[in-house]
């Protein structure tokens, strides 16, 4: 029987072509290039389709992600055989596999969002539909249609791979695709769709007076936890857990959710762990934004409005995701010689400085080479959509093409496969705790409480030492 890709991400072995780090640089000089270049005929305002406005732009760019999670994440690249997997050329199996991609993505968001859902259910995921309400115009209709429609994106891009992720395929991991695929496919979507309700909806409903009091709750429910009506208060924890996922699957390895023997146990303690992480990170970005720039100031507009600095916490947020994925895909996750706890530290702060830097050249520079306008607030400085086409070019490359032209593919046999997995579980059963396992629980929170108050004293002295836009 066909298996077409299933386990083709965990089999193939990708080898440089160069030594050291010439293949990784050879990629990333080209990655950058071709970012730079797609960026300018997709998205720049200054360049040929402009479809940075950027609503429209974003949910494009959204929605482009979660098509390659379903399709490696969920379906292990069915309906592709194996066979071509294998053995297509790179370039050939890029243009595929991305045209594939597309034309799913098309028609979702022509077909389903604005064709069924807009002309049949939610008017706002129409922009003729909302043209046809008073004072509304043509510009504000397109952005607000986008703007739900990538709303929903940014739910689905973290609960699709969480499912892989947290719950490892379960309960259908035995199923053969493409029944395995759909079966996560229609759980996670339904998950989104109570998720977009319950957080979502009621942002959309006061975007027009009055506010749509019969169709949403408004205001909304945490207009006074979060002192905004706005669902950037959700957007930004959301884009949290959407980063996390992607931490916890890459340089964190599944670590400390995979020392768990329990499979119920272990998938639940995952699920949950990601978002409380999440939250976590969500709620000390938004403070750090206090002690950097002074309480937020409800009525105000932009960089001291709290609407602003909710939506910020997940711009921050999306610069832990690009370095996360470089160390992954291009550095092979080094560290490796240490054991998984102190490899997972030691790859945590290399992104951490590494988000930090690229926070400060992307504001610096942003304006001069993507068509962005210059400050942290402007509404047409929206970091989130160039960082995540950069993610996407990434997967294009790494899931697609196999890391070429710097690495060229094998398929590692199986006796490297049982070696392989023997290593991992050996590695896992040493992180799991000893009979001191009290003094490193001890030492562990020692230290998440020095780092807390030491980044609290140090971010505005550090900030004030500084100046990101001048």
């Amino acid at each position: 029987m066909e298996n077409y890709g299933v386990g083709f991400l965990e089999e193939r072995k990708l080898v440089k072509r160069w030594p050291g780090p010439v293949s990784a640089l050879v990629n990333l000089v080209l990655l950058v290039a071709v970012f730079y270049a797609t960026w300018w005929i997709f998205q720049d305002p200054r360049g040929v389709l402009r479809m940075y406005t950027p609503y429209v732009g974003y949910m494009y760019c959204r929605w482009w992600l979660i098509m390659m999670i379903w399709m490696v994440y969920l379906f292990d690249f069915w309906p592709f055989k194996r066979a071509w997997l294998e053995n297509t050329h790179p370039l050939l199996k890029g243009v595929v596999l991305t045209g594939g991609s597309v034309l799913i993505l098309v028609v979702l968001i022509k077909g389903f969002f604005e064709g069924l859902l807009g002309n049949f259910g939610l008017a706002y995921f129409n922009p003729e539909q909302l043209e046809k309400l008073p004072g509304i115009t043509s510009f504000f209709a397109i952005e607000y249609a986008s703007l739900a429609i990538l709303m929903f994106a940014a739910i689905a891009s973290w609960l699709s791979p969480a499912w892989v992720v947290a719950f490892e395929n379960s309960p259908w991991e035995k199923m053969t695709q493409p029944g395995r695929g759909f079966s996560i496919l229609i759980a996670s979507f339904f998950l989104s769709t109570v998720v977009y309700f319950v957080t979502m909806h009621p942002h959309m409903g006061i975007l027009y007076h009055p506010w749509q009091y019969f169709t949403s709750i408004a205001p909304p429910y945490w207009e006074e936890f979060a002192d905004t009506v706005s669902g950037n208060f959700h957007i930004s924890w959301i884009m949290c857990c959407t980063v996390v996922v992607w931490l916890v699957e890459t340089i964190w390895e599944r670590y400390p959710f995979n020392l768990i023997r329990n499979n119920w146990l272990r998938r639940l303690a995952t699920f949950f762990g990601i978002i409380a992480i999440a939250v976590s990170v969500h709620f000390f970005l938004y403070f750090a934004q206090e002690l950097t720039w002074g309480e937020a100031v409800r009525g105000t507009r932009r960089a001291f409005a709290p609407d602003w600095r909710w939506l910020h916490v997940g711009e921050m947020a999306i610069f832990f995701l690009v370095p996360a994925l470089v160390l992954h895909f291009y550095f092979d996750n080094w560290p490796r010689k240490f054991s998984m706890p102190v490899n997972v530290a030691v790859r945590t702060l290399i992104v951490l400085a590494a988000s930090v830097l690229l926070y400060i050249v992307y504001y610096k520079t942003s304006h001069l080479f993507l068509g962005t306008q210059k400050g942290f607030s402007h509404p047409q400085q929206f970091p989130m959509i160039p960082m995540i086409w950069l993610v996407n070019l990434m997967l294009v490359h790494h899931w697609f093409m196999d890391n070429w032209p710097g690495w060229k593919l094998e398929i590692k046999s199986a006796d490297e496969l049982a070696a392989e997995r023997q290593m991992k579980l050996a590695q896992i059963e040493d992180a799991r705790p000893r009979e001191n396992w009290g003094l490193g629980l001890g030492v562990g929170a020692v230290c998440g409480v020095a780092f807390y108050f030491i980044t609290v004293f140090a971010l505005p002295s550090f900030y004030s030492m500084i100046t990101i836009i001048e």
